[in-house]
């Protein structure tokens, strides 16, 4: 044994003594810090479906390969990381003895090959990151880099390590190659025998080589154990806790149904909640769940969800990447003088650390610790809070950060929690929503008109609707939910017109609540009202329980135009113990023209209007998996000429919000550009493109009542009256009632208001439902099939989310283009 490897054997081995013990330590520290948050029991069990869904996220990367390319190579990285640990442990003893093989595999051709495709994936795989992360360099692209506020110094360390581990491995057995001490095939180490070919014969060249890699790795293990919050490189070993402990236990993303406001670990009942005991939402770090605390130490910083954010891409100060970042340094920062059993109440005072001896505890916390736990968890710079209320009343639960995120971060939940707190014990909100809050407690809806005009809509129509008065009658099929924007709103008093004759033309026998229906809630819960949303929910629990009386499940059918009132009945409401089959409008006229009830005809030639783009609303789209079904729906009208309609560049689960959800519907935009302008203009430059024109023209079509206020908005204020904006259903009946016009005879334009011309169409086609809806919803596979191949009714049974007036984040409106899909 020469002096060199007597040496580097004592270095690496006392290295890794430490590495260990720091590590062995930090984690013990982590998990006492992840065990401050509240009791959640919803997270255990059962075992083999979270196991499974955990293999299937990190073995099979599914959603890291949502971004296909990015994804390929961070799975080469991964599979080298876990790998490759086999081999690390023989270049521990390679330091040692040059000539070393592991016993039995070490000379093993078939594990030479493995050993040798992992080296090489895993410097192929970080070489691409690493481009991926120049490429999109914050320093070149600013807020628009998916990387902007990521602690790119730790990322390019993580990165040095994981090249020098990959590439440690080939250059270790190509020394041994070339020293003569590694007899494998050329074949089973290709580029190891390449490499042996410039390196001379040394064993101190492979004891030097071994050491640089047993090296590498404890000084990052020693450098990780030394920073708690360095997520980039923690997440190797949190994520798969992570993801095992999700939400759902079917494996379905923490979206549709907003988790229950908790305390103790149960769901909190207003009515017999105690304001000494229970918690109102989340008005310290502490008051999240342990899932949460572990949420925020599992963030890799890749800035996915800060990308897709719509209240980001218009240069609002809401990242949902850097919101659980703060909130992860806050936690671990506060973390000593919690452990030490320090707690303040509302009104600041201590209460944990008391009576003899406080003094002296308090002392010998650290200073950093005592100043982070006298900080607002929510609140201005002038009380130096964690977290500024202009990011936590920005986000429109768009679910655009969870369906992204790879390692199951459940930011939504998280920004609701966190608005109950401020909404039910605060009473800190945006001014505009006591008036939603009224509205809604005394009137119903969020408008405040009276009950006794929510059947206003009905007027003009041919045919009588049936009022419910009690239970349904046996031959009644669907109850037909208007929602509050049906019954009040000009615009959506057409998609539900038109969605009720359609159903007449079909045969559907269909009724309607009439002025029994109130709001369903969803404004009231994602804002944080809770009080507000549980009375709500409570009463049409209640009313609807009473019409579907002696009704068996799958006979308990729902239909609305409304996505928002699709998610609060069909995924919130069996939460209060209301159990219904609920399905989007476009679900149930799909299968209605499938089953040729519904007969669309083409529009005659020369009578085209233009293209039609489609916008998915968020509430259908990522939070309820419905995306094929309004697609075919247009398909089936013909309104989009020869071909298929053209998709907007973000479009499916990558869709852009309208900025209307999270009750942002009644809330001012004041910071940066309007989201539902920016939506509409890229709409008008699908359009355009599609239209081979200059200016653009055609139909937006929409599927929410939301989604189609925000977009007339914004179309009337980019793109001007030669693009409409409609609900599927009024296209499909335009189409419907070409059927009813002798051949020779044109059919009538139906009639518009709010700036738009007549629906379009001009080509047959069919529509091709991807499951059935309403009779199958309630045996249906809970898991939706695939973001564009959805086979959910919307309600799968175990998932219970102006002008611009400047920016205050460092550059114009203008300047901030936004980010659509692309795999970087």
């Amino acid at each position: 044994m020469t002096w060199v490897q007597y040496t580097l054997g004592i270095v690496t081995v006392l290295s890794a003594i430490v590495a260990v013990a720091l590590v062995a330590m930090t984690v013990t520290r982590m998990v006492k810090i992840i065990r401050l948050g509240e009791s959640d029991p919803t997270r255990t069990g059962p075992f083999g479906p979270r196991f499974a869904t955990m293999l299937k996220e990190t073995l099979g990367h599914t959603r890291m390969l949502k971004w296909t390319k990015v994804g390929i190579v961070h799975w080469l990285v991964m599979v080298g990381f876990g790998g490759l640990f086999l081999a690390l442990i023989e270049a521990f003893v390679e330091v040692w003895n040059p000539t070393f093989h592991l016993p039995l595999i070490g000379q093993w051709s078939v594990y030479s090959l493995f050993v040798e495709i992992l080296g090489v994936g895993t410097v192929v795989g970080i070489a691409a990151l690493i481009v991926i992360r120049q490429a999109n360099n914050p320093n070149r692209q600013g807020r628009m880099s998916r990387f902007y506020g990521s602690n790119m110094g730790r990322a390019y360390f993580v990165e040095a390590i994981v090249f020098l581990e990959g590439l440690g491995i080939l250059v270790v057995r190509g020394a041994k190659i070339s020293l003569g001490a590694f007899d494998v095939p050329v074949w089973s180490a290709p580029v190891s025998y390449a490499l042996s070919a410039v390196l001379p014969a040394s064993t101190t060249l492979v004891t030097v080589f071994a050491a640089v890699k047993v090296l590498s790795a404890t000084v990052w293990l020693i450098v990780i154990a030394l920073t708690p919050t360095m997520g980039v490189a923690w997440h190797r070993f949190t994520a798969f806790p992570n993801i095992y402990f999700k939400r759902n236990d079917d494996g379905y993303k923490a979206l549709g149904a907003t988790r229950p406001m908790m305390s103790n670990g149960k769901p909190l009942d207003l009515e017999e909640a105690d304001p000494d005991t229970d918690t109102f939402g989340v008005g310290k770090v502490e008051d999240f769940t342990w899932k949460g605390l572990l949420d925020f130490t599992t963030c890799t910083e890749c800035g996915r969800c800060q990308s897709q954010c719509p209240a980001w891409n218009t240069e609002k100060p809401l990242s949902p990447k850097l919101l659980v970042n703060a909130l992860r340094d806050h936690a671990y920062e506060k973390a000593p003088y919690l452990l030490a059993g320090g707690s303040r109440d509302m009104a600041g005072d201590e209460v944990g650390i008391t009576g003899e001896g406080a003094e002296e505890r308090l002392k010998a916390i650290p200073v950093d610790a005592l100043e982070a736990a006298g900080r607002p968890l929510v609140g201005g710079e002038d009380v130096l809070g964690v977290i500024d209320p202009d990011i936590l009343w920005s986000c429109t639960t768009c679910g655009a950060c969870v369906e992204q995120c790879p390692v199951d971060i459940e930011h939504v939940d998280h920004i609701i929690d966190m608005r109950r707190y401020q909404v039910l014990i605060e009473t800190e909100f945006p001014t505009e929503l006591n008036s939603l809050f009224k509205n809604l407690e005394n009137k119903g809806n969020p408008w405040g008109q009276n009950a006794k005009d929510r059947l206003e809509w009905t007027k003009g129509l041919d045919f009588e609707v049936p009022v419910v008065e009690s239970e349904l009658d046996a031959e009644t099929e669907y109850l037909f939910w208007i929602g509050c924007a049906g019954a009040f709103d000009d615009g959506q008093k057409k998609t539900v017109r038109a969605t009720a004759e359609l159903l007449h033309r079909a045969g559907v026998n269909f009724a309607v609540l009439g002025s029994g229906e109130t709001c369903t809630g969803d404004p009231a819960r994602r804002s944080g009202n809770e009080f507000v949303f549980q009375m709500l929910a409570q009463q049409n629990v209640e009313t609807l329980n009473t019409v579907f009386e002696g009704r068996e499940a799958g006979t308990r059918k729902i239909v609305t135009t409304c996505p928002h009132c699709l998610n609060t009945l069909g995924r919130e409401y069996p939460q209060l113990d209301g159990h219904y089959e609920v399905v989007h409008h476009t679900q149930l006229l799909n299968k209605l023209v499938r089953d040729k009830k519904l007969v669309p005809v083409s529009a005659p030639a020369g009578e085209e209007t233009g293209p039609v783009t489609y916008h998915d609303p968020c509430y259908l789209g990522r939070h309820n998996e419905v995306y094929e079904e309004p697609r075919a729906l247009i398909n089936a009208t013909g309104a989009a000429g020869t071909t298929t309609l053209t998709e907007m560049p973000r479009h499916g689960d990558r869709s852009m919000c309208c900025g209307a959800g999270g009750a942002r519907m009644w809330m001012e935009e004041r910071i940066g550009k309007r989201i539902n302008f920016t939506r509409a203009e890229e709409a008008a430059e699908t359009l355009t493109e599609a239209g081979g024109g200059s200016e653009p023209s055609g139909t937006l079509a929409v599927g929410c009542p939301f989604c189609r206020t925000m977009m007339t908005d914004g179309v009337n204020q980019t793109a001007g009256e030669a693009v409409q904006v409609q609900d599927v259903s009024q296209m499909l009946l335009t189409a419907v009632k070409r059927g009813d016009a002798p051949a020779d005879t044109a059919p009538e334009p139906q009639p518009e208001t709010e700036g738009q011309s007549a629906p379009t169409t001009d080509a047959p086609g069919t529509a091709t439902p991807a499951a059935e809806v309403a009779d199958e919803a309630a045996k249906q596979d809970p898991t939706p099939a695939g973001s564009d191949g959805a086979s959910s009714t919307g309600t799968p049974a175990s998932s219970g989310n102006g002008t611009a007036n400047g920016s205050s984040n460092g550059s114009s409106p203008e300047e901030a283009t936004p980010e659509r899909s692309n795999e970087n």
